[in-house]
């Protein structure tokens, strides 16, 4: 997963797979999700961002794994 902040344009993408995109879905007037041809999710776009998430407070944690 990759996720790029553009500050030119205050466009937030997050890369989820490395797909080729079949379809793009407009789950409202600033967020697209990026489908491949099976409908699986490849990424989404936000638009405006600074007005929809808090880009500046960005963590990443991977919780619950057990040692195999």
């Amino acid at each position: 997963m990759r996720v790029k902040y553009f500050p030119d344009t205050d466009t937030l993408l997050i890369d989820f797979a490395d797909r080729d995109i079949a379809e793009t879905t407009d789950i409202n007037e600033n967020v697209l999700v990026e489908l491949d041809e099976d409908g699986g999710l490849v990424s989404m776009t936000i638009e405006h961002a600074r007005a929809s998430v808090n880009i500046e407070d960005f963590t990443f944690q991977t919780a619950g794994q057990e040692s195999l």
